[in-house]
């Protein structure tokens, strides 16, 4: 990217009339002449003053350090990898047999995105660790009232989540399999998403009423090192209870490999799209005595898989019970407040965790609080804040919900748990919500608040 150059318009400087004869020797000439060179040596004089000749030169300074004597890089993003260079070497998009869609299983995925990285070596400096979050909803608006004010926010929360931690996000409101609805339609946009990001080693499926409530707190990674799909799961109600309910398939971290293609692509078979669809319904509900709804779901379908290939597959899955990698709402919510005392007891005493701070810098001050944390518990009955909570039963677009509950149980606990992440969010811009029941008015905080008061 070349960078523009401003550049001046040449001007011409006033030059003295020239003499045609001499005059030294004519007194009076030489004193008519003087006074007129006088004069127009003093209107040159002001005509400078009041309009100062422009610097046609390039101005030079010395560097200040050794930093800024290299060239900036336009190509680059603030986060080292070169957006604008795609070289002509050959890849999978240069693959005619290769396809998005779930009907076209993708092999040898490993090796095809081991090249891409190859040849562009500024993306596989960190790719073990990078993240694309997935989400979406409908392609229509919402039946609910206030159905899509929920999904804005809800996606909002997703964004911010991202922003602290240099996520990125895609949000997709379209069915890219006209069979594959519902529950079913995140698999046919995580696929989608692993072509389009090769970059990025984890696709983080969150589904549309699920939100962060913990906006510090990051995934432990390194924990799942040898694993390929993370879902927040317990083995004993799968091999042992054999429950349908035993994972959550509405929060999932896959790794961005040719294991979880292969997965995907079985695990779809289960789907609308597979001409065995109500077969497998049947089978689901003869295997999981808990199971109501006759319909094959996603979530019935990978625990199936887990039940019955176990040796298959159990060792691929990681299943996270150790921490709220999603938390149902109903046991979450009540503990907000509580939650939010508890953190401010920890500050109270703490005059770093305090300190204002840059959003960017976010992550420092959660590793700062970690050893304020070790009592705090995870999961049921922990003070510690939720990763996420998840409004399963809510259904906020259709306004349809489990009868378990009335809907505005549902709607207040997610304008609860919106503000409550918010607040985490706001407070770096120097605002909260006071009341986590009212959206609509935020109190401003001071920059280091007294030991003895909370910032709201």
């Amino acid at each position: 990217m070349v960078c523009p150059e401003f550049s001046h318009p040449q001007s011409s400087s006033p030059m003295a009339k020239p003499r045609n004869r001499s005059f030294w020797c004519l007194p009076d000439a030489f004193l008519v002449f003087g006074v007129a060179f006088l004069a127009l040596l003093l209107v040159a004089s002001f005509w400078s003053f009041f309009t100062p000749t422009p610097n046609f030169e390039p101005t030079v300074t010395d560097p200040p350090s050794k930093l800024s004597m290299n060239p900036v890089d336009c190509s680059e993003s603030g986060f080292g990898v070169n957006l604008k260079s795609d070289p002509k070497d050959p890849t999978f998009y240069d693959d005619p047999e290769m396809g998005y869609s779930l009907e076209k299983p993708v092999k040898d995925w490993d090796q095809k995105r081991a090249e891409w990285l190859k040849h562009h070596p500024s993306f596989a400096a960190g790719a073990r660790e990078r993240i694309v979050l997935v989400t979406g909803s409908q392609p229509k608006p919402c039946k609910n009232p206030i159905g899509d004010h929920l999904l804005l926010r809800f996606f909002k929360n997703k964004v911010d989540y991202c922003r602290i931690h240099g996520y990125d996000i895609f949000y997709n409101n379209l069915l890219l399999h006209p069979k594959m609805g519902s529950y079913w339609a995140k698999l046919p946009v995580v696929k989608a998403a692993m072509l389009a990001h090769p970059e990025a080693e984890w696709i983080w499926w969150v589904d549309s009423d699920a939100l962060f409530t913990d906006m510090e707190f990051k995934l432990p990674l390194e924990r799942y090192k040898n694993h390929n799909l993370v879902v927040h799961g317990w083995p004993k109600l799968i091999y042992e209870k054999k429950s349908w309910t035993s994972l959550n398939a509405g929060v999932f971290l896959i790794r961005n490999c040719q294991w979880s293609m292969d997965l995907i692509n079985t695990w779809s078979g289960m789907g609308p799209m597979s001409k065995d669809y109500e077969k497998w319904g049947q089978i689901q509900r003869l295997t999981f005595k808990d199971k109501l709804f006759p319909e094959s779901d996603d979530q019935s379908a990978l625990v199936y898989l887990l039940y019955t290939e176990k040796e298959k597959y159990y060792d691929h899955i990681y299943l996270e019970g150790e921490f709220y990698f999603e938390g149902y709402w109903v046991e979450i919510v009540g503990g907000y407040e509580n939650t939010t005392e508890r953190y401010l007891e920890i500050e109270r005493g703490a005059p770093k965790l305090r300190r204002r701070h840059a959003e960017k810098v976010s992550e420092q001050y959660a590793a700062f609080r970690e050893e304020f944390l070790k009592e705090a518990g995870n999961g049921k009955g922990s003070w510690r804040r939720p990763l996420i909570t998840h409004f399963t039963g809510c259904q906020p677009c259709s306004g349809d919900h489990n009868l378990m509950y009335a809907g505005e149980s549902c709607w207040n606990g997610m304008v609860k748990a919106l503000n409550f992440a918010d607040n985490q969010v706001l407070r770096k811009y120097g605002f909260v919500h006071s009341d986590l029941h009212d959206s609509s008015t935020v109190t401003e905080i001071p920059f280091d608040y007294p030991a003895d008061e909370g910032p709201w």
